[in-house]
């Protein structure tokens, strides 16, 4: 079975603008006496790989506990295109009609939603979660449109990906968040699994 780690070292990797970056100490160390190694990680919850969750755009959405298991796990289809904004023009000429659960965009980290784009895509059928190497779905100035199209219809916001290694196609996705009760968001580690193995549990 081949798994591709498509998740962000979250001590590494590029912070979306005014955002806190992550900080950690070791408060044990076993080179200094210590029983054990023991650290503190402070970091914002939307720093790398991540899940939005619907309360991070809507007042009265659901928790990061809340989404679905189903939505973050299962197969997927990889969508590479060109850096820039993605309007909805371009989603009705090359985005799947129909059939595709899971969508990850790939572009280098640098296409993000407009407004239309994001509305048009919400709109696909079975679509439940759409992902994106890019630090977010939508654009500095313009985030909220984008985001409350997918929050609002259900979809889980996957960012921050890695898919660098990554060709387009279909694969199996994994990419369960941190479970934060009551967070509107939460890190995430996620894989794509190219050759799909399933088991029957008996």
């Amino acid at each position: 079975m081949k798994i591709i780690d498509i998740s962000r070292d979250l001590l590494n990797c590029p912070i979306y603008p005014g955002d806190p970056p992550p900080e950690y100490e070791w408060v044990r160390e076993i080179e200094k006496g210590a029983d054990c190694n023991l650290s503190v990680l402070t970091a914002c919850v939307h720093t790398g790989t991540h899940c939005d969750a619907p309360l991070h755009f809507l007042a009265d959405g659901a928790g990061i506990e809340s989404l679905p298991p189903q939505a973050l796990i299962g197969s997927c289809t990889v969508l590479e295109l060109n850096p820039g904004e993605i309007t909805g023009e371009y989603v009705n000429r090359h985005f799947p009609i129909g059939g595709c659960e899971r969508l990850l965009l790939k572009s280098g980290g640098k296409a993000f939603f407009m407004d239309s784009a994001a509305q048009e895509t919400a709109a696909l059928p079975g679509l439940c979660l759409i992902g994106t190497d890019a630090l977010s779905v939508g654009s500095k100035g313009n985030q909220v449109r984008p985001h409350r199209a997918f929050l609002g219809k259900g979809i889980v916001v996957l960012e921050g990906l890695d898919l660098s290694a990554v060709k387009p196609g279909n694969y199996f996705l994994f990419a369960a968040p941190v479970k934060l009760g009551g967070l509107e968001g939460a890190p995430a580690r996620a894989f794509l699994i190219e050759d799909r193995i399933f088991w029957t549990g008996k």
